[in-house]
């Protein structure tokens, strides 16, 4: 690989160079809930907050900007299904090409309209991103328009890599970087910009269980795509991972951690509740690894003391729909919502006792269902009630469950 032999240092500089005035420099935030948690000090490097809701700006204004007024003049063309489309048609714009972005025809018309806002021709294109990233290099051919690689070129990673050159300046102390491991531009920009300037901190991959590509392929050597991925992060949700980034990547990286679905949801509402920010699915994956880092393997670990972790939350184009039902999983997961049935005499007051109880008890009703057709039998005298309670923890939710019990009902907990 050509790209392998280039100067790494002077690229990635040239790349900070040409991004300054169009993608922001994230200011790095500190988190205190995250570092009592790990017992390490975190400090958060938010692309959720760049130009666009993602880092993805950087790579493709790179690529961009290093194109000929020729090349320009032949007009731009790209496939994805997200926060790609909004960089390339942000940077296209930024340069004056004209950009076509070819999006599967599932893609959120919120970001549908998002990248026809930055003044992008939007073509729906094919069932998954592959079907698009095909239409869209016939394009190219056919048409003569340069085409915008999500992840594997060069350019795109060293626009990437710029991450882990703010991260350097404004965290000289950092020992650690996390990152989210999609189809690999960013994992490799930063890893490359790590090891090139400062090889002793260590950059580990984060994924979802349900997109083990990564996993695969590291394991096998080589480029491993994996059958079929599940995962609500669509972000990094990437079947065939990009040669070049697994390249730098497979040299590079010094560990690599998966996360459940759970450890994503738990992460998004914890970004909102305490840090008020938000993240996207993929963009919590970094953060739900910091619970499972493995810091004991460097020698000197003990003698330097805690590590300083950096982790990068990518994006934060999630929509309301999604975020809502996150919000409700993260809830009743830490014990904060919960739903219960009990089947009550069909006689006068019998709901005003179970209120009754849940008050003294302190719990919140959301939200009632009184069903007379519901009761197991038929033909029994009873009603079926359901309930879905605010709660403050398992603790409170263990006594309110023992108090009704002590009252003769026999609540059954649906969640």
């Amino acid at each position: 690989m050509k790209a392998l032999q280039r100067d790494h240092a002077a690229e990635l500089k040239l790349a900070a160079e040409r991004l300054k005035g169009t993608a922001r420099h994230t200011e790095i935030i500190p988190s205190p809930v995250l570092s009592e948690m790990t017992g390490h000090e975190i400090l958060l490097k938010p692309e959720n907050l760049q130009v666009t809701g993602s880092f993805k700006i950087r790579g493709a204004y790179n690529k961009i900007a290093s194109l000929t007024e020729e090349q320009i003049a032949h007009g731009i063309v790209t496939a994805s299904a997200g926060n790609h489309a909004q960089g390339v048609a942000y940077a296209a714009r930024e340069r004056g090409a004209k950009a076509t972005i070819c999006m599967p025809q599932i893609t959120p018309p919120l970001k549908v309209d998002a990248t026809k806002a930055y003044g992008a021709d939007v073509v729906l294109y094919g069932d998954v991103f592959d079907e698009s990233a095909a239409h869209a290099a016939e394009l190219a051919d056919k048409e003569g328009m340069i085409y915008v690689p999500p992840f594997d070129d060069y350019e795109v990673i060293c626009g990437q890599g710029t991450i882990g050159l703010e991260i350097l300046e404004d965290v000289p102390n950092v020992t650690d970087v996390v990152v989210p491991l999609g189809g690999g531009g960013l994992g490799a920009g930063v890893a490359l910009a790590i090891k090139t300037f400062k090889p002793e901190v260590r950059v580990i991959g984060a994924i979802p269980e349900g997109s083990p590509a990564w996993k695969d392929s590291l394991a096998a050597g080589r480029v491993s795509p994996a059958d079929h991925v599940v995962t609500s992060a669509e972000g990094v949700a990437v079947k065939h991972p990009g040669d070049l980034p697994f390249a730098l990547i497979n040299e590079f990286l010094d560990d690599l951690v998966t996360v459940t679905e759970r450890d994503i949801n738990e992460m998004i509402l914890l970004m909102l509740e305490k840090h008020k920010l938000v993240v996207e699915a993929a963009g919590a994956v970094s953060l739900a690894a910091l619970e499972h880092l493995n810091l004991r393997s460097r020698k000197f670990a003990a003698a330097t003391g805690p590590h300083v972790v950096v982790p990068i939350m990518s994006g934060g184009n999630i929509d309301t729909v999604t975020m809502g039902a996150v919000i409700q999983k993260g809830m009743i997961a830490r014990g904060r919502i919960m739903n219960f049935e009990v089947e009550l005499p069909d006689t006068p007051g019998q709901l005003v006792k179970v209120a009754t109880l849940l008050a003294e008890q302190r719990a919140n009703v959301i939200q009632l269902d009184h069903d007379q057709f519901k009761a197991s039998g038929h033909y029994t005298n009873a009603v079926s009630l359901g309930v879905t309670v605010e709660t403050n923890g398992p603790e409170h939710i263990d006594r309110i469950l023992a108090a009704l019990r002590e009252a003769g009902f026999q609540p059954k907990r649906i969640y």
